[in-house]
């Protein structure tokens, strides 16, 4: 059975294997707050987790220990997930706590949020605000690292969605920030990056 109070502070994986060809440049390394974009993320992720990784590729400049994809061929974020899975990044750990590197004002009680709303240890929990799912940042199981692989290469559409609705999966919801800001709010193209600075600048996220 889950074990809550490990729960509340997983191991982390951070996602950095997209292609950023809507930003035109690896957006993990835009400068944002005095740091880069990923720095950003890692300073807020890690107060939640008990140990932390990059999935992403290797000429990422980075001090997080790495954890390509075991799979290869740019699968998409299942792909990452399944590495966090497989990689057993706590010896402890039910669950592997996962978040994008592209959406930098996610909230600062995430994980506990999500392991609150586990009832097992094959409970998927993932993070949603304003009526969308926001299924990369989530709570994913250990024991289910079997069967994400085979869905992984027996699905062509790689759908986190298809794998949510095999199994027992929670939603939960966030409220907006108050500036409005959806907490997940991610960074795809040069004007959303702008927009993330002059949130951070004046202080609304």
């Amino acid at each position: 059975m889950v074990k809550q109070s490990l729960l509340h502070k997983p191991p982390g994986l951070i996602l950095a294997g997209g292609q950023s060809r809507r930003m035109g440049s690896d957006k993990a390394l835009l400068a944002f707050g005095g740091t880069t974009l990923l720095g950003h993320i890692t300073a807020r992720l890690r107060p939640q987790v008990t140990s932390l990784a990059l999935n992403g590729p290797l000429e990422l400049d980075s001090d997080l220990p790495r954890l390509p994809d075991s799979l290869t061929g740019h699968l998409g974020p299942l792909a990452g997930i399944l590495a966090g899975l497989e990689a057993r990044l706590g010896p402890d750990a039910t669950h592997v706590l996962t978040v994008p590197v592209d959406s930098p004002f996610f909230p600062a009680d995430l994980a506990a949020r999500l392991a609150d709303a586990l009832d097992g240890d094959e409970t998927i929990a993932v993070a949603a605000s304003q009526g969308r799912d926001h299924p990369v940042f989530g709570l994913w199981p250990v024991a289910l690292a079997n069967d994400l692989r085979r869905f992984v290469l027996d699905d062509e559409r790689r759908s986190i969605r298809g794998f949510l609705d095999r199994h027992n999966a929670r939603i939960v919801e966030f409220a907006e920030l108050p500036s409005g800001l959806d907490p997940f709010f991610n960074v795809n193209t040069p004007a959303d990056f702008a927009r993330a600075q002059q949130f951070l600048e004046r202080g609304m996220a």
